[in-house]
């Protein structure tokens, strides 16, 4: 079964949305929700009474809040609990963030208890039961229509915010509550197979990972003679290493230079100074993707220094393709090129993910100082023998590395999709109406999910990369291509 439109259309009377159908009204959101922001602190204040606050994070990183969220543990007043209290169909809304487009990420509460509240920097969206489905609502905000909205809404320009006006005066558009309700049984069933599939891929892409480590690992502690004369590294993580090589301190072997943050009149985000990194947030999978520019930091990373995230998660690594400003989330290596090649030092880098950890600090995020990375061990092999390691390495990780791409390509195709999908069946582009009610009812998963049966079952619905033109994912879904993926 393919997705057709809608039989009739009208006007909505705003260009970026275009036509509706017929049946369809369009909403302010202030008609069509209570809305309450809160602004209960993580604080614990004597005279009030205990509470779980869900917070930023906790929306940000869940699209649904459970009994399984960790909650942080506060105190509110009575007047605080009553008037912030969860309810199950709520939506919460994040009304602050770093970068403009990404603000108003939403989460559908579907666990509610007397001591769980809505935190500082969320909004509380309460749907009007009489015309709106919470979790049509949260499906609507997950569109990019409804939510570009809230983009191009942000003021700031260090952190952006969300006026109450701005929250209220987003447009929604609103079927009848039976439309809502198939939209969202439809979505639900294709959202759990996407899921599913990008789940098995994760899985596939740590396991490859754990291969490609193992075959690093033992090259850069090892060598490449199996008969070598080994000596004990004095590292206990590390084991043995050939007789010959050096173990040093990494700092006698590079130079470190440590991020530092400017202030933040000095950054932007207009093409002005060098670009900026604050962290590896930034990294892309091949070169680094800055969002911001600095007219003057402090720090700064020549073209071809190792960078390292020394803050959560600590020890991803990327390579300076050009000269970049640097914050404190990020530490520029430069290895002494006498005794250490930029690609061996690299490959043994990426061993060091252990001895990172077990000198990492932090009560919020785990974070690494200058010592703890210039005291991590680096096995120092002769010059030629690095030569000789390098050139052996990227010949056996160059088909883990493509399988790795091609599978995280797999899931950029995925999320596209479901971006665009969720956008056309909440504007009304296609009526799934007919599709929702013969999908089959599936029970909640709770095991955990083998990835090995969940490729299998889904390889008939996605295989490769742009062969996913030619396949179908499910029910009623036609060719991905024709909804972008592809393109």
């Amino acid at each position: 079964m393919k997705l057709a439109s809608y039989l009739k259309y009208k006007p909505s009377n705003f260009e970026w949305l275009g036509d509706v159908p017929g049946h369809w009204e369009v909403r302010r959101l202030r008609h069509a929700v209570n809305m309450r922001v809160s602004n209960v602190d993580k604080h614990i204040k004597d005279g009030e009474l205990p509470v779980r606050l869900c917070n930023y994070v906790d929306v940000y990183k869940n699209d649904r809040i459970t009994d399984s969220v960790p909650f942080m543990k506060a105190t509110a007043n009575a007047d605080e609990i009553d008037r912030f209290r969860l309810e199950p169909e709520d939506i919460l809304i994040t009304k602050d963030s770093e970068v403009w487009n990404d603000i108003g990420v939403p989460a559908l509460v579907e666990y509610s208890a007397k001591d769980l509240i809505c935190g500082y920097h969320l909004a509380l969206l309460r749907p009007l039961k009489a015309v709106l489905n919470g979790a049509y609502l949260f499906r609507s905000l997950q569109s990019s229509a409804v939510a570009y909205q809230f983009h191009i809404a942000a003021n700031g320009v260090i952190r952006y915010g969300l006026s109450h006006h701005a929250i209220k005066s987003a447009l929604l558009p609103l079927p009848p509550l039976a439309d809502q309700a198939a939209i969202v049984r439809y979505l639900d069933h294709i959202d759990g197979r996407i899921r599913r599939y990008i789940s098995a891929k994760e899985r596939l892409i740590g396991l490859l990972e754990e291969q490609r480590q193992a075959v690093i690992h033992r090259a850069v502690t090892r060598g490449l003679d199996p008969d070598v004369r080994l000596k004990p590294s004095g590292i206990e993580w590390l084991g043995d290493v050939p007789a010959h090589w050096e173990v040093r301190r990494l700092k006698h072997s590079v130079t470190l230079v440590m991020g530092q943050s400017p202030p933040g009149s000095d950054c932007s985000d207009e093409p002005i100074g060098l670009p900026f990194l604050q962290g590896c947030a930034e990294f892309g999978e091949r070169h680094p993707n800055p969002v911001q520019f600095c007219r003057a930091p402090q720090k700064i990373s020549p073209i071809g220094a190792i960078l390292l995230s020394v803050r959560a998660p600590v020890g991803r690594l990327n390579i300076a393709n050009q000269v970049y400003g640097i914050g404190r989330g990020l530490c520029a290596i430069l290895p002494h090129k006498e005794v250490l090649q930029t690609k061996f030092a690299h490959y043994q880098l990426e061993i060091l993910e252990h001895g990172l950890r077990l000198v990492s600090t932090g009560s919020t995020y785990d974070a690494v100082s200058v010592d703890g990375v210039g005291n991590q061990p680096m096995i120092v092999p002769p010059l030629a023998e690095q030569t000789a390691i390098v050139e052996y390495l990227d010949k056996a990780t160059a088909d883990v590395d493509a399988d790795i791409a091609r599978a995280r390509r797999h899931i950029e195709l995925l999320r596209e999709y479901r971006t665009r999908l969720i956008a056309d069946v909440v504007t009304g582009k296609l009526d799934v109406r007919e599709v929702a009610e013969n999908l089959p009812d599936e029970p909640k998963r709770t095991e955990p999910i083998n990835e090995a049966d969940d490729l299998a079952s889904i390889d008939d619905h996605v295989v490769n990369e742009c062969d996913v033109d030619d396949a179908k994912l499910g029910y009623g879904i036609s060719k991905v291509g024709e909804y972008g993926a592809c393109r």
